[in-house]
């Protein structure tokens, strides 16, 4: 049985930073966010990176818990990237000989190519999540890739129209999903940045894959749209250009980046029903925030919300920080969580 939630719980957006005896962090970092597979990040030979990789899972873990954090994840210890691993595990996907599209910073990027109807024909984390669910008792969250971002992070061959596509790869994430939860896991949470960069293709069918994915599942859901890891974008803007439309998701739950884009938090206001994940970690930044700082970011988004509405979080995923960084902004921000609830 999981912990019950605090007041102004505190999670992670996903991904924690790999060990660099288990990933190579130069190769990871002199390129783009990986769209097909990248074996060659991996330092540990095939036969023994499975157990590795069990290895850098308990140690992400731990580390969560050490620092105070209510809500955990597996720290996607087993991924190359947020999205890569589920994207190419499914049928109709051929990774095997790379297309090319404009990526969200206008870079060409080389994803898979879609050449016949997208399904899911095997579970692909479920057993990652047995894992993780047999070694806490903390609440547990897994991240998948939402279907309008794999749908932009894909050379269309097949489909006349990509809400088409959109929509397959949400039924494949709905199976996918259910599974998930028979396994154990208590949060489900949907990656979607790719709504932000292409916000008019996002308004045509983003929320209806979005409710399709998330069909008939239990427990909490989650939406995360952010702009980029800070490591690999610079200058975000201070505003979402698609963030209202997602109060049509069945998602309960938003996550959004609001510490190092210095956003606006009366936006939130623009998200009636919703809880909110507000990211109060600057990722950008070498610094580790202070308790106060964290608290002083949660009192300004408790000035739109009730306390009951929000959930604390980093601004974005935490793979490409330093192990000693990430962990010490983690730590503060359960301290300072821990000093609001107090206040309240």
């Amino acid at each position: 049985m999981a912990t019950k939630l605090p007041l102004i719980p505190t999670t992670v957006v996903g991904s924690y930073p790999q060990p660099a005896w288990l990933v190579d962090h130069e190769a990871l970092r002199s390129r783009l966010v990986p769209r097909v597979r990248a074996p060659e990040i991996w330092r540990i030979p095939g036969e023994r990176l499975h157990a590795a990789q069990d290895d850098a899972t308990l140690l992400a873990m731990r580390d969560m818990e050490r620092a105070g954090i209510d809500i955990i994840s597996d720290g996607e210890m087993r991924r190359e990237s947020y999205s890569n691993a589920f994207a190419n595990s499914l049928e109709g996907i051929d990774a095997a000989s790379p297309g090319e599209v404009i990526g969200r910073t206008g870079k060409p990027t080389l994803v898979p190519r879609v050449v016949s109807r997208v399904k899911r024909t095997r579970a692909v984390e479920v057993a990652d999540i047995a894992f993780a669910r047999a070694n806490t008792d903390k609440q547990l969250k897994i991240t998948l890739p939402g279907a309008f971002t794999m749908t932009r992070q894909a050379k269309n061959e097949f489909y006349a129209d990509e809400a088409e596509l959109a929509m397959d790869y949400a039924a494949a994430l709905n199976e996918e999903i259910l599974e998930l939860k028979a396994a154990g896991v208590d949060v489900i949470q949907l990656d979607e940045p790719w709504m932000q960069a292409f916000p008019t293709e996002a308004r045509r069918f983003a929320v209806a894959a979005i409710n399709r994915a998330l069909k008939d599942v239990p427990g909490t859901t989650i939406v995360h749209l952010c702009f980029g890891y800070a490591a690999m974008v610079d200058g975000k803007p201070s505003g979402y250009s698609f963030l209202p439309e997602l109060t049509d998701s069945t998602a309960h739950q938003i996550s959004i980046e609001a510490a190092q884009p210095n956003l606006d938090l009366a936006i939130l206001r623009d998200l009636p029903g919703k809880t909110v994940l507000v990211g109060v970690l600057d990722l950008s930044s070498p610094d580790v925030e202070t308790p106060e700082l964290v608290a002083s970011r949660l009192r300004k988004a408790l000035e739109v919300l009730p306390p009951e509405r929000i959930v604390a979080a980093p601004d974005c995923g935490m793979k490409y920080l330093p192990r000693e960084r990430a962990f010490g902004k983690l730590k503060a921000m359960a301290d300072g969580a821990a000093i609001v609830r107090a206040e309240l």
